[in-house]
Parts: structure tokens; C-alpha cells; sequence
């Protein structure tokens, strides 16, 4: 059986909104990112991955798989008939690596991630300026779309709905983007992302009572 190492509502959400989406069974073990330390049994989570970041898929060999964009390739492909990723052969595939690569680079590691991890005005200055312009690109693509990619929701999806959730609590308001904001409700409607985000809020609710 597949594992996710994850942290809840981090990137790592993506890939199991994903392994949800295609009805892979997995086992998950929460990381207190901050510490360094696998919940389940306060072991080094630097063990498991040099790292230190989720997500982290552990196949069923036991190789391990890093980066969101990996990993969320990596397990539409293992269920193909789910359609989480176009075919090889697809010009649509590389569409989908483009916009895995996008939300990857200048939405988390652009903004997200000097948002939460960073304090300081000085450090936050050039993220907050670029952000808009950064969103007005994905706005426009989803003006007359319903998905990302194709005519179906695949990974790209995933990725991009937990960085529109992330948003807020960032300090920035997705309903000045009508169009994303009409996604993102279409997003969370779908029963395996609700139950995927349900189930990472409960896991955030239980690890903040009992920090490491």
C-alpha cells in the first residue's frame, strides 16, 4: 500500500485529494513540519526525507517520491482510467506540467511559502506586489473553462484548489477573481476534495491540541 507523508492543509493536500479522486487506498502519517517529527510515532521526519518537506509518497517497494508536481504524476498514472492526467501522446499532458510547474513555482514558492514561513515586511514586499498579476493569469485561462485542462478535473486541479484555499488565510481574497472564485466552489463541491479537506482540517484541529 502506498503512504503519504503530509502535513495538513500544507501542498501535500494536493496529492491526497488526488489519491482520493482516483480511489487509491493509502496509509497517511501527519508531520509537524516546524519539528521535523512524524506524528504517529515522534520519529525524525528527516529520516524519511533529507528534505524535511511533504509531501512524501513511499511506493510500494518502498522508494520514495518527492515534489507535489512528482507526486501528483505519479498517482494519475498508477489509476490511468481516473483521468487525472492526459494520456502520453496528448498535447494536453504538457498543459498539464505547465500548470503543475505554475502553481508550484509562482503561487507557492512565489507567495505562499514567504506568506507563512516569513515575518517580515521587507521579505513579504515583493510577493505581495506580484501576487495579483501572478492570479490574473490562471483568472483569465478559467474565464470560459471548467477545469484546467482538458474538459475534466485532473491533478492540476488539485494543486491549484489548495493554493486558492491557502489564499485567505494569506490575506488575500479570491473574490476579486470571480472566475476563480466561481472554480474554487466548483472544486470543493466535489465529494473527494470536501472529504479530503474535512479530513486534514480534523487532523489540524487534533495535532494543535497535542503539539509536538
Amino acid at each position: 500500500m502506498l503512504q503519504l507523508y503530509f502535513s495538513p492543509m500544507a501542498c501535500s493536500l494536493a496529492s491526497r485529494i488526488a489519491l482520493m479522486e482516483a480511489g487509491i487506498e493509502a496509509r497517511y502519517h501527519p508531520v509537524h513540519l516546524q519539528t521535523k517529527q512524524v506524528v504517529d510515532d515522534g520519529s525524525d521526519f528527516l529520516g524519511v526525507s533529507p528534505k524535511g518537506a511533504v509531501p512524501v509518497l513511499v511506493l510500494e517497494n518502498g522508494e520514495r517520491l518527492t515534489e507535489s508536481a512528482a507526486v501528483l504524476q505519479y498517482i494519475a498514472d498508477l489509476k490511468p482510467q481516473a483521468g487525472l492526467a492526459p494520456a502520453f501522446g496528448n498535447p494536453d499532458r504538457y498543459r498539464l506540467q505547465e500548470w503543475l510547474s505554475f502553481v508550484g513555482a509562482e503561487i507557492h514558492k512565489a507567495f505562499l511559502f514567504p506568506t507563512f514561513w516569513y515575518k517580515d515586511d521587507a521579505s513579504l514586499a515583493k510577493p505581495r506586489a506580484r501576487i495579483a498579476q501572478t492570479l490574473s493569469m490562471p483568472a483569465a485561462h478559467l474565464t470560459d473553462r471548467e477545469f484546467l485542462v482538458g474538459d475534466s478535473f485532473t491533478v492540476a486541479d488539485a494543486h491549484l484548489t489548495w493554493a486558492l484555499l491557502l489564499l485567505r488565510p494569506a490575506g488575500i481574497d479570491v473574490a476579486q477573481w470571480p472566475s476563480l472564485s466561481a472554480y474554487l466552489a466548483r472544486m470543493q463541491a466535489r465529494p473527494a476534495v470536501r472529504d479530503a479537506i474535512a479530513t486534514e482540517m480534523a487532523v489540524r484541529k487534533t495535532m494543535a491540541a497535542s503539539p509536538a
